[in-house]
């Protein structure tokens, strides 16, 4: 009987500690870029992809984002803004295996990731 009875508190305990560890992990902000390996073909249907979904206008020449005008740049704040748009899931990151979540801020001069 006290067996049972610690085996259900311990799994109790262990079903606190992960429903917090998964509310820290979701709750820290969170930005998806483009993986440096992916090949430019897929980077450019992210792109079109993206852009189909949400407002890539930071993009255009001119934007805040446009410069340094490359394709590993533009697909990494076009998959950002559909990442975040869309819940900040692991999935909407996912582009074919071409995403990649990182916690650091990939922000840089005017270009600020949303």
């Amino acid at each position: 009987m006290a067996g049972k009875l610690f085996a259900s508190i311990f799994l109790l305990f262990l079903s606190f500690l992960s429903v917090g560890t998964l509310r820290l992990v979701h709750a820290q902000k969170t930005w998806c870029v483009a993986k440096p390996s992916s090949s430019q073909s897929t980077l450019l249907e992210n792109i079109n992809f993206a852009c189909s979904q949400v407002n890539c206008g930071v993009l255009q020449k001119g934007g805040v984002c446009y410069t340094p005008d490359n394709v590993i740049n533009h697909a990494s704040i076009a998959m950002n803004l559909y990442y975040q748009a869309n819940g900040r899931n692991v999935w909407n990151c996912h582009f074919k295996n071409s995403g990649l979540l990182t916690v650091s801020d990939p922000s840089y001069g005017g270009c600020q990731y949303v």
